[in-house]
């Protein structure tokens, strides 16, 4: 039984789901009259369906529950009463020790659905972000058919992203030789689950084996879709730091709290600046290959980020998850305009979260969190 700090950050969620928070109590109370909802669920447990999944920076105090290390769990929060946070909940970790026992009786399963919600949080647990448009690629690259509620990607975000992978792929199509149609094709195929005989002549001249081919193309959208992302949210980063630097609370503070404060905001802002150049920096190397292989017609170097793309899309997911995560939470929480009106306890809640999505120890806290490997940008 928990009522730890996720909880308590929950709470302060309310109904929003974030890159690295999937609301499912929110989106389930959304959907109570679709029936399209329930009748292609997430999840089979109607306890779980309505749970809260956290991409977690795992902790020293968190080792013991793996048998191998980790610097990423994906947690499993089942509130005792979805109306009120407050009142705590059931939480475990994707592959805990003993966690299909677990997850069996906070599930109420039988052996079948069991079987089938594991796979699903298994696939879950392996992408870096629980944004929307992610996660549905990759259940249905995986053949996973989920309702669309349980993905609220907008109509306008849709065609923008189709817009700017046919951008993209127009480089592509030209070298081809191809026209209009040959790129609505190529684009279709590249957003589509099936890596069918539409990208067959890419893979041959890529000399890429099947099953490397298929992940390096996952990745690919992956970064197309992260690239997109940046331009898109990034405008609004500056604001929600400046807004992070001046936030005061109110009720006053202890003095541990106000160091504690201080020394969170300018570590948040140094993350954020540090892990943007390192986003750049590896969308840059998939600009530069890319470039080769249209501008100059030589594969190898982007035959060389695909196979490495499935690991250094971990690695951007995770980076760019976290700042998006504090971009949409602070816009959630207090609104363009609006007055911020928190606590201390509050605050040192959401600026702990906040810290914990870089994986990096913020002055003052008690825990230590492991810093994530850094993937090696100038030696690409």
């Amino acid at each position: 039984m928990a009522n730890d700090r996720s909880v308590r950050f929950l709470s302060a969620l309310g109904g929003a789901s974030t890159s690295r928070v999937l609301n499912l109590a929110r989106i389930a109370a959304d959907n109570a009259g679709n029936p399209e909802h329930s009748e292609k669920p997430l999840f089979v447990s109607p306890a779980i369906n309505r749970c809260f999944l956290l991409k977690h920076r795992t902790r020293a105090d968190d080792a013991y529950l793996f048998s191998s290390p980790r610097s990423v769990a994906t947690k499993i929060i089942i509130p005792f009463d979805p109306a009120d946070l407050r009142a705590g909940g059931r939480s475990l970790f994707v592959d805990q020790r003993g966690y299909a026992e677990i997850l069996r009786d906070a599930g109420s399963y039988s052996t079948e659905s069991l079987e089938r919600d594991i796979s699903v949080l298994r696939l879950l647990n392996a992408v870096p972000s629980l944004d929307p448009f992610l996660l549905r690629e990759h259940l249905r690259n995986n053949k996973i058919e989920v309702a669309p509620s349980y993905f609220t990607i907008s109509d306008g975000d849709q065609e923008r992203m189709h817009a700017f992978v046919s951008q993209e792929m127009s480089q592509l199509v030209m070298l081809a030789g191809g026209g209009g149609d040959s790129s609505n094709r190529l684009v279709t195929a590249m957003l589509s689950n099936q890596i069918d005989e539409k990208l067959e002549p890419l893979r041959l001249t890529l000399g890429l084996t099947g099953n490397d081919f298929r992940e390096g193309v996952f990745s690919w959208r992956g970064f197309l879709y992260y690239k997109w992302s940046m331009g898109k949210f990034w405008p609004d980063v500056i604001g929600v730091l400046r807004e992070i630097n001046k936030i005061q609370p109110f009720g006053g503070q202890t003095p541990e709290q106000k160091v504690f404060l201080a020394n969170a905001r300018r570590s948040i802002i140094e993350m954020v600046r540090d892990n943007g150049s390192h986003v750049n920096k590896a969308l840059a190397i998939y600009d530069s290959s890319f470039g080769e292989l249209v501008n100059h017609q030589t594969p190898k170097a982007f035959r060389d980020f695909l196979l490495s793309a499935p690991y250094m899309f971990l690695e951007l997911g995770e980076k760019l998850g976290a700042i998006s995560h504090i971009v949409s939470f602070w816009r959630y929480r207090f609104g363009p305009g609006s007055p911020p009106h928190i606590d201390s306890e509050e605050l040192a809640a959401i600026f702990q979260d906040f810290s914990s999505g870089f994986g990096e120890k913020i002055k003052g806290e008690s825990s230590v969190i492991k810093k994530p490997v850094v993937i090696d940008t100038t030696a690409a």
